[in-house]
């Protein structure tokens, strides 16, 4: 095959690791195409290609993902990864990791590691490199590598549910959530949200957003009736999607422009935790924003028109 070629095979792979590392699909894409850059510009074809390149964008993520850590420190307000539709990257062989570790819950496990930690923990566990490949990429000993698995394990483990939903479970609760969602059933919805249900938003400062976090059954379905039928009247559309490999949704105006990205975590029965992505520099790439404070703002004359 051709350089082009080779490299067209292995991207899917490529944006992978980089979003997983990195949590954003600009910064993945960038890393993807940094990587296209200096493979196309070696003067050597290197004796493994795959090696090769899985190397120069996990490195180049690492990079990256250092020099964004202060950048997400100074966040306004909750910080989600940019939402991912579907995931370029297909491997039979390790479906249920690859589905499990690009969820928001996940990713944002992943941020409690050190870039390092991250990158071993996202090569071993997710895509299965070995030791003597993964200390190739990030310069440590396999010895090194392995203690850094060891301690991104404990990490991770600490944060993870002790229920994990089944697959057939998480669609069919989702499907009855925007069902009532839909029907303004504020009892329906109840009924699916766990007793500490969480709904966060994550504007940027760049959206309308809630102030903090709603906690609660009852607060949550009030609030998402009373917000969903006031959306409705000015013509937005939930459009039921995967996001991060969970059930969600897209929400667009009237002209079809995305407002938001939903995504629901499932856990033993019950919507555990709803998270909003309203910032619209996280949206670009799912397709042209909606004007979320225009809305906002007829949102508010639709209620007051409305008593």
């Amino acid at each position: 095959m051709s350089e082009v070629e080779e490299f067209e095979e292995l991207r899917p792979l490529l944006f992978s690791i980089a979003y997983r590392i990195l949590g954003s699909v600009g910064e993945a894409e960038d890393a993807v195409q940094e990587t296209w850059l200096r493979f196309a510009g070696s003067a050597t074809r290197p004796a493994s290609t795959k090696a090769f390149l899985a190397t120069t964008v996990t490195r180049i993520a690492i990079d990256v993902l250092r020099s964004a850590r202060s950048r997400r420190e100074e966040y306004v307000g909750p910080w989600f990864p940019e939402p991912l539709l579907s995931d370029p990257y297909q491997d039979p062989a390790r479906a249920a990791e690859l589905a499990d570790s690009v969820s928001m819950a996940a990713l944002l496990l992943l941020e409690r590691l050190s870039p390092l930690e991250r990158a071993v923990f996202v090569l071993r566990e997710v895509f299965g490199f070995g030791f003597d490949e993964i200390a190739a990429t990030v310069g440590r000993s396999e010895a090194a590598c392995r203690q850094l698995l060891v301690r991104a394990r404990r990490h991770v483990a600490a944060g993870r549910p002790r229920f994990e939903a089944l697959r057939q479970e998480q669609e069919e609760l989702a499907s009855r959530f925007f069902d009532a969602l839909r029907e303004g059933d504020v009892a329906g919805l109840r009924e699916l949200l766990a007793a500490d249900v969480s709904m966060v938003g994550d504007g940027g400062g760049k959206a309308p957003q809630l102030a903090r976090a709603v906690i609660g059954a009852a607060k949550v379905a009030r609030l998402l009736s009373s917000v969903h039928s006031r959306l409705v009247r000015i013509g937005v559309l939930v459009e039921p999607h995967h996001v991060n490999g969970q059930p969600g949704a897209i929400f667009r105006d009237r002209d079809g422009k995305v407002l938001q990205t939903m995504a629901l975590d499932v856990l033993d029965g019950r919507i555990q935790t709803i998270r909003s992505v309203i910032n619209p520099d996280k949206l670009r790439h799912v397709g042209p924003v909606a004007d979320a404070w225009a809305i906002d703002r007829e949102v508010r004359r639709a209620r007051r028109s409305t008593g």
